[in-house]
């Protein structure tokens, strides 16, 4: 899995399926009609890895990858919505 940059207006969340903070930003950017693409770090390693790379090796999630290519770890709503200039 190549890592590219979401398109404009929406993110790449990399989450688990377990993860709570991940649910609740999900069910905030759903209510904030911010788009998003999920990638489950479990299901592929190399997703893992890339979440490594951007959390001092650890695989915190959710890690948000924005249209900029820079990344957030567990943002806030509000840091989504300004990053991406809502």
């Amino acid at each position: 899995m190549t890592q590219t940059t979401p398109a404009p207006g929406t993110v790449t969340m990399y989450s688990t399926t377990w993860c709570g903070y991940c649910h609740r930003l999900r069910t905030q950017m759903d209510s904030a009609g911010i788009a998003y693409d999920v990638v489950d770090i479990e299901q592929q390693p190399d997703a893992a890895a890339f979440v490594e790379s951007v959390n001092g090796g650890n695989q915190t999630v959710p890690t948000v990858v924005f249209p900029d290519g820079s990344a957030a770890t567990n943002p806030s709503l509000a840091e989504v919505k300004a990053r991406l200039g809502l």
